[in-house]
């Protein structure tokens, strides 16, 4: 299954992170960076489905290993996530990523997830 199909949900929890919460947290792993996920309630909500529908595309997207759940603890990306919402984020968000992020703080991340920032120089 194409990591590409899950695009949606991402974008979603972008624009959750970026907008509404206007808050990204951020965990350092020696597997590499994870970024806490917005609740799949809150996802269905702003979604404007029911909760029961986003569970089995969270189910999905754990199998094809872009995110973990923790019971009690939540939802956070993996390495190979983390790069999919940091690319959603730079092609579709990069200027409010900035705006909460910093922009150093947002080319950093790209770079230790393995991505060149978009549209511009590396120095």
């Amino acid at each position: 299954m194409s990591t590409h199909q899950h695009d949606d949900i991402i974008d979603a929890a972008v624009r959750i992170l970026l907008e509404e919460d206007r808050c990204v947290t951020i965990g350092f792993c020696p597997g590499g960076i994870a970024i806490r996920f917005p609740t799949t309630r809150k996802l269905a909500e702003h979604l404007g489905i029911p909760h029961y529908y986003v569970l089995p595309r969270f189910g999905e997207m754990e199998r094809d290993g872009l995110i973990r759940r923790v019971e009690r603890v939540g939802i956070s990306t993996t390495a190979a996530g983390t790069e999919r919402l940091l690319a959603i984020m730079a092609e579709r968000h990069g200027e409010r990523a900035k705006e909460v992020l910093g922009t150093e703080v947002f080319r950093e991340l790209q770079a230790r997830a393995g991505q060149a920032p978009s549209g511009e120089p590396e120095e």
